[in-house]
């Protein structure tokens, strides 16, 4: 090869290198900026997930309070009652009692 062929060459080769890194770079920018919206999407769906669990658990906080509060305050008078039912169900289970219809006088 003559070298006036070579010095056409040199240009030509490094536009076309210089050409190829400015599409890799365009292609990187790009890239970060697609990786970047798919941060943003996820980091939004995780805080809406969080905020609806963080709801649920407060409700669930709230519903065990009741209860609590109801075994608590009120947990004597449920024992009473539940063997008040007991006793009840023992007097039917031996068939004790009045018919219905009738009086004690008439029985």
């Amino acid at each position: 090869m003559e070298p006036g062929v070579i010095g056409v060459f040199i240009p030509i080769v490094g536009t076309i290198m210089g050409c190829g890194i400015a599409m890799v770079a365009i292609w990187t920018k790009h890239r970060e900026k697609v990786v970047k919206i798919q941060v943003d999407a996820t980091a939004e769906h995780t805080a809406e997930k969080a905020a609806q669990y963080a709801s649920h658990v407060k409700e669930l906080e709230e519903r065990v309070q009741v209860l609590e509060r109801i075994v608590t305050d009120r947990g004597y008078d449920i024992a009473t009652q539940i063997e008040a039912l007991r006793d009840t169900k023992k007097v039917e289970d031996q068939g004790s009692g009045v018919p219905l219809g009738l009086s004690r006088e008439n029985a």
